[in-house]
C-alpha cells in the first residue's frame, strides 16, 4: 500500500467525527481561554482525569483577568493533585503577559501564541486552529500515534527523521476551511480507536487508507526509545504538630515550586529515617518529641520515586524557615498531595 488517499482520508475521519465525538465542555466552547485550560490541563492528562480539574480551575478563574490578578497560591491550590505544577505556573504567567501585553486579549497568530510562556507548538496549534479557525497542525501524542500508523512511519517518533515526517505530514494534512475540526478528529481517534495498545482497527473509520494496518504492523508502530527505570529516593518526613497548628514548608523550587509540604525529605546512607526526620526539623530550628510511626510513603513523579516513611509529633520551636499553619488556613494552601494523605491521617 502506498501513501494514503488524503482527500478520503480527511472526508471520512472528519464525517466519523461529526457522528462520534465524545460530548465535552471545552468543545462546546470558542472562547480562546477556555481552550488554552483545557488543552494545557490535558496535556500528559487523560481527559477522564483531567475533566473536574478544568471544570473547578474555570469556576475559580473564568476570565483570564481573574487568572492573572490571582496569587499564585490559589493557582496551585486550584491545581493541586493533577501534577506537573509547573503547568499550571506557566499558565498563570500566560495570563499576566495576555492582560499586561495584550490588553486582555488572546493573540490570534501562531507565533505570538508560541511566545507566551509554557506554549509549544502543540499548544499554540490547538489553541490557534481550535478558537482562530487557523490553518496550524496540533501534534499530541495520540496525533503521532495516528499519523505514524496512518503513514507507517517507523523510529523513534521523538527525534530525527521520524519526527520531522510527522510535522510534515501533519501540517500538510490540516484542512483550510475545517483546521480546529481536524486536529481534534485526528486527536480523537488517537484517544479512542488508535490506542497505544490493542488498536480497534475494525471499527476504525480510515482503515482502508492505514498503511501500518495493511501490513499488519499497526501494534509495533510507533517505536520509541525504552525508557529509563525511574530511580528510587529514599525518604522519610513527619507531621509536626504544635497546639492544633502544622508545620509546613513552602518549597521555593523544583517539582513542587510554590507549594507547601511536610518537614522532611531524603534519607542519608547509613541514616535511620528517625535521625533524618530530626535532622530536618533542626535545620529549621524546630525540635520534636517521641515520634509516632504514621505509615509508608510511596509515589512516583515522573523521573523520581519516593520510597520511605512518616512520622507524627508534638513539635516546639520558632522558625523563619517554615510556618505553623492552623486547620482552616491548611485548606486554603496548596500542599503536596502525598503530604496532604499524611496530614489526614493525623487529623482524623
Amino acid at each position: 500500500m502506498g501513501e494514503p488517499d488524503e482527500d478520503a482520508l480527511r472526508r471520512q475521519l472528519l464525517s466519523w467525527y461529526r457522528a462520534r465525538r465524545r460530548d465535552l465542555p471545552f468543545r462546546r466552547t470558542r472562547d480562546p481561554y477556555a481552550i488554552l485550560v483545557a488543552e494545557v490541563i490535558l496535556q500528559r492528562t487523560r481527559v477522564a482525569v483531567g475533566l473536574p480539574y478544568y471544570e473547578r480551575f474555570l469556576s475559580a478563574f473564568p476570565t483570564v483577568q481573574d487568572l492573572a490578578a490571582a496569587p499564585e497560591s490559589e493557582v496551585l491550590r486550584a491545581w493541586e493533585g493533577l501534577g506537573f505544577y509547573g503547568r499550571a505556573r506557566n499558565l498563570h504567567r500566560t495570563a499576566k503577559v495576555i492582560v499586561e501585553r495584550h490588553g486582555g486579549v488572546m493573540p490570534a497568530d501562531i507565533e505570538t501564541l508560541r511566545a507566551l510562556p509554557g506554549v509549544g507548538d502543540y499548544t499554540a496549534g490547538a489553541v490557534g486552529s481550535i478558537a482562530f479557525g487557523l490553518r496550524a497542525p496540533a501534534v499530541d501524542g495520540n496525533a503521532t500515534r495516528v499519523l505514524a500508523r496512518l503513514y507507517r512511519i517507523e523510529g523513534d517518533m521523538s527525534r530525527g527523521t521520524a519526527r520531522q515526517r510527522i510535522r510534515a505530514v501533519a501540517a500538510d494534512l490540516v484542512p483550510v476551511d475545517a483546521p480546529g475540526e481536524w486536529n481534534q478528529a485526528v486527536m480523537e481517534l488517537g484517544a479512542t480507536v488508535c490506542l497505544p495498545r490493542r488498536p480497534r482497527c475494525r471499527g476504525c473509520p480510515v482503515a482502508a487508507e492505514c498503511g501500518a494496518f495493511a501490513a499488519g504492523v499497526q501494534d509495533s508502530i510507533p517505536s520509541g526509545a525504552a525508557r529509563a527505570p525511574v530511580p528510587a529516593t529514599p525518604v522519610a518526613f513527619v507531621v509536626a504538630r504544635n497546639r492544633g497548628r502544622f508545620l509546613l514548608v513552602r518549597r521555593e523550587k523544583g517539582l513542587h515550586a510554590g507549594m507547601y509540604g511536610l518537614p522532611g525529605g531524603e534519607v542519608r546512607d547509613g541514616e535511620s529515617p528517625k535521625a533524618a526526620v530530626r535532622r530536618h526539623l533542626a535545620a529549621l530550628g524546630v525540635r520534636c518529641g517521641a515520634m509516632e510511626p504514621l505509615g509508608p510513603v510511596r509515589h512516583a513523579f515522573s523521573h523520581l520515586r519516593w520510597e520511605g516513611t512518616a512520622f507524627a509529633c508534638a513539635a516546639v520551636g520558632k522558625s523563619s524557615l517554615a510556618e505553623w499553619v492552623s486547620r482552616d488556613r491548611l485548606s486554603r494552601l496548596p500542599v503536596v498531595p502525598v503530604h496532604r494523605r499524611l496530614l489526614d491521617r493525623v487529623r482524623k
